[in-house]
């Protein structure tokens, strides 16, 4: 990274960063919410163009890893596009069910604080005639409006970097799960590998936000997506943060060098 690029820790006392401007606190949901109402209808192009299409393997990996099973309740934070609930649900489904032991389907609630976001993701749930299994509510990552100890499942993806207080998320995602529960995050994370931590910046930098500009008539939005990348904490750092608040058994993956990476706690 960069050396001119701040540090979160450089933030006064009242104030956060939204990429790298100082604002106060209390702007940055609303300067958030307003680069979502704007890439809303092109999210899968801005995860394209933000992961030169590599976002679906990296969400496969995400299931992989969670091995998500039938009657199972996952918590989706920031994941009003419904990709990450689709995904669940497919391979959630139960496949031995008999009539001496019926089917128990898994459930997903998308939890977003972007209504133009649950729109795109409710509609695209009625494209491929998904009519339930998914309820679809508004709320804040850092004040989560679903009931302590009711969800077995907390799964967060590139929404984690765009909360004000991140270790209050981390909190509110430990209080939501149940007593041997799983919290998987998969965010943008701080390239590991030598050349390719260079090559990644120069496109970040250079290519990102001119494509927002060409592909999606938004320049300003990717620009904010690329920044807010460099300002999220390094992988080392976010595992101490996850045990800080109370999770077990943490650990990470780091995918595409770096590019990317799952962290992984439990609620013991």
């Amino acid at each position: 990274m960069s050396d001119d690029i701040p540090s979160p820790a450089s933030d006064p006392p009242g104030s956060t960063h939204f990429g790298f401007r100082t604002v106060a606190e209390d702007e940055k949901v609303g300067l958030v919410r307003g680069v979502f109402d704007s890439v809303a209808g092109r999210y899968d192009l801005m995860n394209d163009l933000m992961s030169a299409g590599i976002h679906r393997l990296w969400k496969t990996a995400l299931m992989d890893w969670l091995h998500p099973r039938p009657g199972q309740h996952l918590l989706d934070v920031a994941g009003g596009t419904g990709d990450i609930a689709f995904r669940f649900l497919e391979r959630a489904r139960p496949r031995d069910a008999t009539a001496e032991h019926p089917p128990v389907p898994a459930r997903v609630t998308v939890c977003d604080i972007n209504w133009n976001m649950l729109g795109v993701g409710r509609d695209r749930a009625i494209d491929r005639g998904i009519l339930g299994g998914i309820d679809w509510v508004c709320g804040d990552a850092e004040a989560l409006p679903v009931p302590s100890g009711s969800v077995d499942a907390y799964t967060i993806a590139f929404g984690l970097r765009n909360v004000t207080h991140i270790d209050l998320a981390l909190a509110e995602a430990r209080r939501v799960l149940k007593p041997g529960g799983r919290f998987i995050c998969l965010e943008f994370s701080h390239v590991a590998v030598p050349v390719l931590d260079k090559l990644y910046d120069t496109y970040s930098f250079q290519v990102l936000p001119r494509l927002g500009r060409w592909v999606a008539k938004d320049e300003e939005s990717y620009r904010y997506l690329a920044e807010s990348i460099r300002r999220f904490p390094p992988q080392g750092e976010l595992v101490e943060r996850m045990r800080a608040v109370g999770f077990d058994q943490v650990k990470y993956r780091n995918l595409t060098g770096g590019i990317a990476a799952m962290h992984s706690g439990w609620r013991l």
